[in-house]
């Protein structure tokens, strides 16, 4: 199994929670988040990543079925 990661860039204010949170899966790249991989292992940094970002960027789905893993409301 798989997830995949969105950064919505639009939406995206550069707070660094998930870069800090999850920095072996996130990184500022011009005071932007973005995700090192679109795909990757089932990890519950980018859960938490994804749950602490303060605009929702982050979206985390199942690569297999597209049910969101995170965030959930």
């Amino acid at each position: 199994m798989s997830w995949l990661v969105e950064v919505d860039t639009e939406s995206c204010i550069g707070s660094g929670m998930c870069a800090g949170t999850a920095p072996d899966h996130f990184e500022l790249v011009a005071g932007v988040a973005q995700a090192k991989s679109s795909s990757v292992e089932p990890d519950e940094d980018v859960v938490d990543a994804a749950e602490s970002c303060p605009v929702e960027a982050i979206l985390v789905k199942e690569a297999a079925s597209g049910e969101v893993v995170a965030p959930k409301d």
